[in-house]
């Protein structure tokens, strides 16, 4: 990979920004039209984007999958239709208690089925749902299940509750929102949302985010090369393997005979792996039905 070009960039998105104008930008930056985010944060959202580069675009998978963590400010006593401050006031009813905002909280720790807003970029019939609502049709949201690792109530100043949530990749916190609203008898939206976290990546500025990640903060513009520190980021472990082995599997030759020794060294149940020769990123390998196949060949190494 072209260290200039070819990374990850962590960008501290402001709010009022989209997340495809933040591309435009860093496009403009760099000089290139390979970029491409791996989580959309809404506009009136900020915090922790994460910005592929040149070829590495091509490990987006890897990190869309990623569980997320989030600070959020509810407004209780009523519902936007947007789920956020950028929409028209559809409903209102009576300020939640602390208890009960608390009590509704509790329910929705674990694994939830959720409806995802119908202002959203989900497809339906082919077309996005935002779209399909602001022509006035009622596209219909069907839930789909989410996990809920961690949900804490961190203030409560009425008609205010700001939240910390830490969710599986696919979590809209603008449902979440209304979710408990709606549970603690009450409506609501939400009025601001931070991302701080996706997957071991955490948001942080200049030498702050270098020395918790290993890596450069999106605000400086800095293009991280996919090193150990990264995949390491994304709960993917490392293997070291020689530098002839590297060359074969650069080479797309099988992989049954150059790794037949890899599942003792970490286990049966990892099916997941990155392949490093000397330091430099040489591949991602994937298990399933006991064969070992290439999901990533870094070819430009």
């Amino acid at each position: 990979m072209n260290p200039q070009t070819d990374g990850l960039i962590l960008f501290n998105k402001p709010p009022g920004l989209t997340s495809f104008d933040a591309l435009r930008d860093i496009k403009r930056t760099l000089g290139t039209g390979k970029v491409g985010h791996t989580g959309t944060l809404d506009k009136f959202a900020e915090g922790l984007l994460l910005v592929l580069t040149g070829r590495a675009l091509k490990l987006s998978r890897w990190f869309t999958h990623c569980d997320k963590q989030y600070e959020g400010t509810i407004c209780f006593g009523a519902e936007t239709e947007t789920l956020d401050p950028e929409g028209a006031v559809i409903a209102n009813a009576p300020l939640p208690s602390r208890e009960n905002v608390e009590q509704a909280i509790s329910r929705f720790l674990g694994k939830i089925e959720q409806a995802p807003p119908a202002y959203s970029a989900i497809h339906i019939d082919g077309e996005r749902a935002s779209a399909l609502a602001r022509r006035g049709e009622a596209p219909e949201m069907r839930k789909r299940p989410v996990t809920i690792f961690k949900l804490e109530l961190l203030s409560w100043e009425p008609p205010y509750a700001k939240i910390f949530v830490h969710c599986s990749s696919g979590t809209y916190i603008r449902s979440l929102a209304r979710d408990i609203a709606l549970a603690s008898g009450s409506r609501g939206y939400l009025t601001a949302l931070l991302r701080t976290q996706v997957g071991g990546f955490k948001l942080g500025t200049g030498e702050e985010a270098s020395r918790e990640l290993g890596v450069g903060s999106g605000e400086s513009g800095i293009v991280h090369p996919i090193d150990k520190g990264v995949i390491e980021c994304l709960g993917i472990p490392c293997l070291d393997i020689s530098s002839e082995d590297a060359k074969k599997v650069l080479h797309g030759k099988p992989l049954a005979y150059i790794l037949k020794d890899i599942s003792p060294v970490f286990g049966e149940e990892k099916t997941v792996f990155a392949l490093f020769s000397d330091d430099a990123f040489i591949a991602i390998i994937e298990q399933q039905n006991n064969k070992w196949s290439y999901g990533y060949v870094n070819a430009g190494n």
